[in-house]
């Protein structure tokens, strides 16, 4: 007797879209190409981003490297006056430093700074506005009087009083390697708060759905309930404040060097490099200060630009 098998076809699941695909048929990217806000402001921003990367090859000199200083060349004006020398494009500086090539190096010290500074930031404030959310009662009380004392004093005198304690508790020899941790630091804790308020708010709704209590229901750790489920739900509006805040600590940078306790003279920022050149303004040497504050200018209306942009596409409400 012969038994006869009969085989099912096997369904076959459809192919899933690559990444790519899926970031094109996004809202999101419908909204960036049809907005000439969102593509300027991001080609200017990966423009300053990519030559301050890529800084040691297409920069004149190492204003970084003494040996490669000459004071002879020194307050040289651009190359279009009648004084200026190739290859000294913006000119040079009162300790012969080439202006593009420090205006380059100190773009990238600034550009890192901002993001390291928004991503402790960004670390502090979240975890802090968990706890808070998901816990409540004393901790969220504790948590937020202490952003409470640190919204009422003006977000630069924070990161005053922190960089100059953090700097006094330093040894001298290592207050100018260690300039730019203290920078991150003291941005960073002026700055968590903002963070902390978005991602409270957010938990404390989350916290009461149902999803999070049958979470808790079957003994799921508060850990993992806080990690894997509350906070994908509040990356939206983080990922809005922290644009924007990217800015913001540029400018909070430049403030703290040109106030002289940010970056040093010998590894400058924009910052230090308009302190230096404000020093010279009404010398006649204007290229000095010009040239940085247009690089940080434009450096910080690109990153608003793209940060209101943001905002705008990933409210459900403008939609």
């Amino acid at each position: 007797m012969t038994a006869e098998v009969s085989e099912t076809p096997q369904k076959i699941r459809p192919a899933r879209p690559s990444l790519f695909r899926r970031i094109r048929a996004s809202d999101l990217w419908w909204s960036f190409t049809h907005s000439k806000t969102a593509m300027v402001s991001t080609l200017l921003l990966a423009l300053l981003i990519l030559t301050a990367a890529l800084a040691p090859l297409i920069a004149p000199q190492n204003p970084y490297d003494g040996a490669q200083l000459d004071m002879w060349k020194a307050e040289l004006p651009p190359l279009w006056q009648a004084d200026g020398e190739w290859p000294f494009l913006l000119g040079t500086d009162t300790q012969g430093r080439d202006m593009l090539s420090a205006i380059l190096y100190g773009t990238r010290i600034s550009i890192v700074i901002g993001i390291a500074s928004v991503a402790l930031s960004l670390v502090i404030g979240m975890s802090a506005g968990l706890v808070s959310g998901y816990f409540g009662g004393f901790i969220d009380n504790l948590l937020m009087r202490i952003g409470d004392v640190t919204l009422s004093i003006p977000t630069i005198l924070v990161a005053i009083l922190v960089s100059t304690v953090v700097r006094q508790m330093l040894p001298p020899d290592l207050r100018e390697v260690g300039a730019s941790a203290v920078l991150v630091l003291a941005i960073a804790l002026s700055a968590w708060v903002q963070y902390a308020r978005i991602v409270r708010a957010q938990t404390i709704v989350e916290a009461g759905k149902d999803y999070v209590q049958a979470a808790r229901l079957i003994h799921v750790p508060a850990r993992r309930i806080m990690g894997k489920h509350i906070l994908p739900n509040t990356l939206t509006p983080i990922l809005v404040a922290a644009t924007l805040n990217f800015g913001m600590a540029i400018l909070t940078e430049a403030t703290l060097s040109f106030l002289g306790i940010g970056m040093p003279p010998s590894q400058p920022s924009l910052g230090t490099l308009i302190r230096i050149g404000n020093q010279f303004l009404f010398s006649g040497s204007w290229w000095i200060v010009l040239f940085p504050v247009i690089q940080l200018c434009l450096l910080v209306v690109a990153v608003n630009m793209l940060g209101d942009w943001l905002r705008d596409a990933l409210n459900p409400k403008l939609r």
